[in-house]
């Protein structure tokens, strides 16, 4: 998607459909109309958001996403969003006070949508020329001259409508917010089925690969951000996995996307293939995929239908892939340990002695040294996670200031700054320069047995297991519900998760899960809840019955 300035004025045209195939030429591009108090260009808020969406683009394509993502996803999913909102692609965007947009008749209408992305891109609107955009993508090219902009723009925000776009209020519309750029980007990245979930993208916002935080600092020096700009495009807290979440539904209903591509078994997203990426990622046997492929065929969590984001369905939800797959994991470490702080530990006695004896063999999996190798690299990474957010510069060289009169002050404040940083990194002596790692997709490195990190994927779960029949079960025929009462109202949501009502075991597991997945604990608590509720559907329905029948013999 390159940076192009999607808001353009054209002469009236009757029908564009008549010429397929061609573009309307007798554009006015107008000229770039610098300010008056700050000698920058007059730019509109979407051109804003419009370049972070750019530079996202950008940076998912250097992780490894396909081009087409930038290059055609994003980019009519943007185009959509311009229109939806009335800001574009439309008859008298709407962009001072009192504007009122009418969409183009033969612009793209919901009802004409089809499961194919290609219909997404189906609009008459004008678009620049190929190789104008493709000229310097990264700045936004010249704005039309906009007759009767409100005086106060140029003095309470460096865009022209930041004070309108800030006091819009209309029925129905989701306006554009950064952590929505991300949501967007995620819609995008579902789309094309590439392998990076919601949490992977939240981390590497928190590594710095994907603009978010001061986003802003990335559009040109021309684009003066102040006053009202700032509550619009500065972010002051970390993205969160929920409100992500949520927003990806939001923009999906308000854009009126079709079903999205299937989420098949050959998929990146599917449980089967996460739950083995996350076995790896935190150095659990390979055996126990098997494990994990059981309980997602028993609960059907991976069937198309399930897996499949549909915005136009009823049951209006998206499958929190990652989430699901940790869960389906905590599901399989119960059923083969209880988890009760009791089992697990007669477990890891009978594996350390099997262990003594057979030194040659392919040994047990041992919880209790997992339990020690896992606790100290985890409390290592939380340290040094708590410590990298604790020096996080959440000021930028391009201060934000509440108006034009307030920009000399800003910049000597920022200046004074940046001396005294200067004056003490030089007393207290220069500090190492720390090289940026290569982004990966696991967060932890696990080595072979020996070393500080030892690896337990290849360790076998044989004395955790029997034959029963042609097949396998586990030894431990007990397990307790991590929740057994939903909540009465009609969202059936888990009760609240409380630490100091489940085993350590338990709690542990859940803290280091959640951690990677960058998500609350109660979050993961609840998919596993849900999990288990799928699992043993007849052991809820029975003692839903049996509830039922108290309360009537009480009347």
């Amino acid at each position: 998607m390159a940076c192009l300035c999607f808001l353009q004025r054209s002469e009236e045209v009757v029908s564009a459909a008549v010429i397929p195939n061609t573009k309307i030429n007798s554009i006015n591009r107008g000229l770039r109309q610098r300010s008056k108090h700050e000698k920058g260009w007059d730019w509109y808020v979407c051109e804003g958001f419009q370049c972070i969406l750019y530079h996202q683009a950008e940076a998912l394509e250097t992780l490894g996403v396909s081009p087409e993502l930038k290059n055609e996803v994003l980019h009519n999913f943007w185009k959509r969003y311009l229109q939806k909102s009335k800001q574009a692609y439309c008859k008298n965007p709407v962009r001072t006070s009192g504007g009122k947009a009418k969409v183009l008749e033969d612009s793209l209408q919901s009802s004409d949508l089809g499961s194919d992305l290609e219909r997404l891109s189906d609009t008459t609107c004008p678009l620049e020329s190929e190789a104008e955009f493709q000229s310097d993508p990264q700045i936004p090219k010249p704005f039309p001259v906009t007759k009767g902009s409100p005086k106060s723009a140029s003095v309470c925000s460096g865009s022209v409508d930041g004070v309108e776009y800030s006091e819009r209020k209309e029925k129905g519309l989701v306006k554009m917010t950064v952590p929505r750029t991300l949501a967007l980007c995620s819609l995008s990245l579902l789309w094309q089925r590439e392998t990076i979930t919601v949490s992977d993208l939240l981390r590497f916002v928190e590594e710095d690969r994907i603009p978010y935080i001061n986003a802003f600092k990335l559009f040109p020096e021309e684009m003066k951000v102040y006053g009202r700009d700032k509550g619009i495009f500065a972010v002051e807290s970390w993205p969160d996995y929920e409100d992500i979440y949520k927003n990806m539904i939001e923009v999906a209903i308000f854009l009126d996307l079709p079903r999205f591509p299937d989420i098949t078994e050959d998929c990146y997203l599917h449980p089967n293939t996460l739950c083995m990426k996350y076995l790896l990622e935190v150095n659990l046997p390979d055996e126990m995929h098997t494990l994990t492929c059981q309980v997602v065929k028993l609960t059907g969590i991976g069937e198309v239908d399930f897996l499949t984001f549909d915005p136009i369905a009823k049951m209006k939800r998206a499958v929190k892939y990652d989430v699901q797959a940790m869960a389906v994991i905590v599901v399989v470490l119960k059923l083969l340990f209880l988890l009760d702080d009791k089992l697990e530990w007669s477990y890891s006695d009978l594996a350390e002695a099997y262990n003594e004896e057979h030194r040659e063999d392919t040994p047990q999996f041992d919880f209790r040294k997992w339990y020690q190798v896992m606790k100290k690299t985890f409390d290592e990474k939380r340290r040094k996670w708590e410590e990298a957010r604790a020096r996080y510069a959440w000021k930028t060289k391009r201060p934000l200031y509440r108006s034009h009169i307030d920009k000399s002050v800003a910049y000597k404040k920022r200046e004074m700054v940046e001396n005294l940083q200067k004056q003490f990194s030089a007393l207290v002596g220069s500090s190492p320069v720390v090289e940026k790692q290569a982004p990966s997709s696991f967060q932890f490195n696990w080595t072979e047995e020996g070393t500080d990190s030892p690896c337990f994927h290849g360790h076998s779960l044989q004395g955790l297991l029997k034959m029963k029949g042609q097949s396998m079960i586990t030894k431990n025929s007990l397990y307790w519900l991590s929740t057994q009462k939903f909540c009465k109202s009609y969202c059936k949501h888990v009760t609240t998760y409380e630490e100091s009502n489940f085993s350590l075991s338990y709690q542990f597991i859940l803290n280091i899960f959640s951690f990677l997945l960058r998500i609350k604990t109660s979050a993961l608590h609840e998919e596993v809840s849900l999990l288990e509720k799928k699992l043993f559907e007849k052991k809820y329905n029975e003692s839903k019955k049996s509830s039922g029948s108290k309360k009537g013999r009480k009347h």
